[in-house]
């Protein structure tokens, strides 16, 4: 997008209104409020429903098989981010990738809602799996085209929009973990009417707050290039139709095969990504420059995102098998843990936001902070493993140790998510600047679709090797970073 483009949209936004920034991050606030108030009600009670018997309103999956299924979800939703960012990019805008987006989420907790079986629930997955796509990566997106790019204000307002992320999240698992524990699909219409709320707030406030932003389409396709495409897409959809129609009778499409091959996409797609926004005749030298500093941070996200996002798998199953539920004479339910990790967030977030505008030119570099965040993430399992060092692989843990061990990981997100955030949308080329930040998402979807493959290898008996070498690579890839990041620093150009 042109500076002249970018200093319109930004004089177009209200720039004092909420908490003394844009107006424009009051709606976007409180739209991924109630979207992540959705997305982690659901989630929190995924993986129970999802192995639970029958008898007890689940779908009577194996223990293994639900656990890499949550992960395979979880990656696909932030790999979906690639299409979202490309249509805001190419057709359609921000805008209006938001509120579709939202749709198609509403609908997809509608149908989670409605009792029925495993088809049911994978049309559910496909809906809410398209529809984050549209809007996670273009709603954070937005945020960054409210701000002028010398506006000083940019990354505290990254981390008032996080902390807004979290507060939807803290809510979530409380209120629809609760209900959802007893009921599975009353949680699952919960989940629903949050989205509904969040859709509501966006349309009734978009067009006073925010402007031009999300309406202008930075690369927009030629009427010949959208005949090419959508024929392209339209032959594509019909193939990929038909392929699965044969896989699946003849067993080649299998939930442990699709596993895999989500795997290899995980870690395939951001790699050609990387290599087209290079090679573009569009990237300009500085920005080739700033794209070769990316790819350590990514890196870096992909093993962070791998350790944080086992909190709704791995350490969701350790809350409900290995974790003591009755404590202080209180019936944990094990959905509740979900709340931790946005709780710490929502405290901590205002300190760290106010942390490094004290620190201002004396504060850690990008990559310093990715480091941090690997370092916290690291010690995050290397403390889970300790109960079983100390009590044994059966007997039943202190919940605190849970609690000490998501503080510690917050820790580490608070480092690392809103500062790649920012960077992302900062380092970001000009012709690809939603595509970016649908990248940055790539990097959670590249973690999960790493965790679908090891969490076969996760059993009561192999807990301590399971989160000791976890926890130890994090903390070598976390040394490995500190020591380079002054060359990475340079590669940006004057990006801090």
């Amino acid at each position: 997008m042109p500076n002249f483009d970018r200093n319109k949209i930004v004089e177009s936004v209200p720039q004092k209104g909420f908490f003394g920034h844009p107006k424009g991050l009051f709606t976007l606030f409180f739209t991924e409020f109630w979207e992540r108030f959705s997305y982690y009600g659901m989630k929190a009670i995924l993986v129970f429903f999802m192995y639970y018997e029958v008898s007890r309103g689940g779908l009577g999956f194996e223990e293994s098989t639900a656990l890499a299924i949550v992960s395979i979800y979880g990656s696909l939703v932030y790999m979906s981010g690639i299409i979202g960012g490309w249509l805001a990019d190419r057709i359609f805008g921000t805008s209006k990738a938001i509120f579709y987006g939202g749709i198609l989420i509403m609908f997809g907790h509608i149908v989670l809602a409605v009792p029925g079986n495993a088809t049911l629930f994978f049309m559910s997955m496909i809906l809410i799996v398209l529809g984050t796509g549209l809007l996670k990566p273009n709603v954070s997106s937005l945020v960054g085209e409210i701000y002028s790019e010398e506006d000083s204000r940019r990354d505290a307002g990254f981390s008032i929009f996080y902390m807004g992320i979290n507060l939807g999240s803290f809510l979530s698992p409380l209120v629809v973990g609760t209900v959802g524990m007893k009921n599975f699909h009353l949680g699952f219409g919960l989940a629903a009417i949050g989205m509904l709320f969040g859709l509501i707030v966006y349309v009734v406030t978009r067009p006073k707050n925010l402007g031009l932003a999300g309406t202008v389409v930075v690369n927009p396709l030629s009427p010949a290039e959208k005949k090419k495409v959508f024929t392209i897409l339209g032959v594509g959809v019909a193939v990929v139709a038909v392929l699965i129609a044969i896989a699946i009778p003849f067993g080649i499409l299998t939930i442990q095969n699709f596993i895999k091959l989500v795997g290899i996409l995980g870690i395939l797609i951001p790699t050609l990504y990387f290599v087209v926004m290079y090679r573009s005749p569009k990237t300009t030298p500085v920005e080739r420059s700033r794209i070769i500093a990316y790819i350590p941070l990514f890196i870096a996200a992909i093993m962070f995102w791998a350790i944080q996002e086992q909190g709704s798998t791995i350490l969701a199953n350790y809350a409900d098998k290995r974790t003591q539920l009755e404590f202080a004479g209180i019936h944990i339910s094990p959905a509740w843990f979900q709340s931790l990790n946005p709780l710490f967030i929502i405290i901590f977030a205002p300190v760290f936001a106010w942390l490094w505008i004290k620190l201002g030119k004396r504060q850690p570099t990008i990559p310093q902070k990715f480091s941090l965040g690997l370092l916290f993430a690291g010690l995050s399992f290397l403390i889970i493993l300790l109960p079983a060092y100390f009590g044994g692989a059966d007997s039943l843990v202190n919940p605190l140790w849970l609690v000490l061990s998501y503080f510690v990981v917050v820790l580490g997100e608070l480092c690392l998510s809103p500062v790649g955030l920012s960077a992302t949308t900062k380092l970001a080329p000009a012709a690809f600047s939603a595509q970016t930040m649908s990248l940055w998402f790539l990097s959670n979807a590249a973690g999960q679709a790493l965790n679908a493959q090891i969490v076969k290898f996760y059993t009561p008996e192999t807990e301590m090797q399971y989160f000791g070498v976890i926890g130890m690579a994090a903390l070598v890839l976390s040394l490995l970073l500190f020591l380079f990041s002054s060359k990475i620093q340079s590669y940006m150009k004057g990006v801090r």
